[in-house]
């Protein structure tokens, strides 16, 4: 089943922290998918050269954040530029592009892609549209519209759920569809190491601190569980461009002794948190995964989350999780309140913790991909 005559590329555009983790998952599927991968890509992700394996090849771009909009949208339309430029180097070598993290939008690159007659697969993240919403940022709307234009030019489009056709509206786009993920974890690693019973209450957030991530809604809501029982305590892990407001609405509420915020989260660190949590709360507007969620499953940490992504495949209410109409910060106290006090609580945490050690190893994710790529 799993084929080494071909070499395979990705692309993302230059990642934050929040992106190592899914993208390293990805390159060591596709690593054993190929004779040699290529990767484009940049800032964190540049952490792959630690992978130090001669049949990865990282190629590396770099992009600095700037507030200006106009700065902004010329960095953009460079940053295409340059991956365009890494694509025409490389089309002797690659047979296969993945466009991954939100890279299928980059029209330039896509197009380059196109006109070198390689195979394009998009294995999408999440979606631009609900994203821009939720953050107002001009150049998402921009992504949105060549989005439009990139789908066309696919050979294959790769999703984590078929629900997600709907919540994303690309069921124009059907016939190209695939259901894969890039998710798998290290079982040693992510384990439980105390029991949710001996833990104290404490509810949790890890991720990006952004709007589509929905952490406002979270934080809005800690006043409003608070009345309702003074005994809960918070942490917020993660960094993002609304830390500096988070931390605001924290010393102006009086929310210091209540809520702790720890900042971004090492890798290798996250199981020694996930195992402090009662619950750990995802009230994102938009996902595919979120790997968190699985991650925190496998420590024995309960879930609460929208109904976003890949979260319907993982989470059954009051079976393996708990799962939010929406993300209201009434709606999230009300429901923080009733997970925390479930019947089925613990049976729910032994339920979760088995579900993923079945469904989210390496060998289950490389071989869905394995058969998508032998199709395109």
């Amino acid at each position: 089943m799993i084929k080494k005559q071909r070499n395979i590329g990705i692309i993302t555009k230059p990642i934050g922290k929040a992106g190592y983790v899914p993208l390293s998952n990805l390159v060591d599927i596709v690593s054993l998918l190929s004779s040699n991968t290529y990767v484009i890509t940049g800032n964190e992700g540049l952490r792959l050269l630690q992978k130090k394996n001669p049949r990865i090849h990282i190629i590396g771009i770099r992009q600095k954040p700037n507030l200006n909009i106009v700065a902004k949208i010329l960095k953009h339309i460079y940053m295409q530029l340059i991956i365009s430029l890494k694509i025409i180097k490389l089309a002797k070598n690659v047979d296969i592009w993945i466009f991954f993290l939100d890279s299928h939008a980059l029209l330039l690159p896509v197009l380059t892609a196109k006109l070198t007659r390689k195979k394009i697969v998009f294995s999408l993240a999440a979606s631009l549209l609900k994203s821009a919403k939720a953050q107002k940022d001009a150049l998402a709307y921009v992504l949105v519209y060549s989005e439009c234009i990139t789908y066309k030019l696919a050979n294959r489009i790769i999703i984590h759920s078929p629900k997600l056709i709907k919540e994303w509206d690309i069921g124009k786009y059907q016939n190209k569809i695939s259901i894969a993920h890039e998710y798998f974890l290290d079982f040693e690693k992510f384990k439980i190491g105390k029991k949710v019973d001996e833990r104290a209450n404490l509810i949790g957030y890890v991720g990006r601190l952004s709007r589509e991530k929905g952490v406002l809604n979270f934080v809005n809501a800690i006043p409003k569980i608070i009345q309702d029982n003074d005994d809960y305590k918070f942490l917020i892990g993660g960094d993002g461009p609304l830390r500096d407001e988070i931390k605001k609405y924290i010393v102006i509420n009086n929310l210091n002794d209540k809520v702790k915020i720890i900042g971004w989260i090492p890798h290798d660190e996250l199981p020694d948190f996930l195992n402090e949590l009662k619950l750990l709360v995802i009230p994102s507007y938009t996902e595919s995964g979120p790997i968190i969620a699985l991650e925190a499953m496998a420590c024995g940490t309960p879930i609460l989350a929208t109904r976003v992504g890949h979260v319907l495949n993982m989470v059954k209410d009051g079976e393996t999780g708990f799962i939010m109409e929406n993300n209201s910060s009434s709606y999230i106290k009300e429901n923080v309140l009733r997970a925390l006090n479930h019947p089925r609580f613990d049976k729910i945490v032994d339920n979760a913790s088995e579900f993923i050690k079945k469904e989210f190893t390496y060998d289950v994710a490389a071989e869905k991909y394995g058969h998508i790529l032998d199709c395109v």
